[in-house]
């Protein structure tokens, strides 16, 4: 899954022109926590929470 996650986020920022870091603070979450989340790194309920709104953010 985070594989997948992490394509998808990459694509949809390179398309928007947006940078990781814009969207961890979209999120409310550091940049370094944002790329753990990304990479799968953190998969936790808390994580996962963070997941539902980044596809929320980028609409995948």
């Amino acid at each position: 899954m985070s594989e997948d996650l992490g394509v998808q986020v990459r694509s949809e920022l390179f398309k928007r022109k947006m940078r990781q870091k814009e969207l961890a603070g979209l999120v409310g979450i550091s940049n370094a926590y944002l790329s753990d989340i990304i990479n799968g790194r953190k998969d936790g309920p808390k994580a996962q929470e963070h997941v539902k709104h980044i596809r929320k953010i980028l609409n995948i």
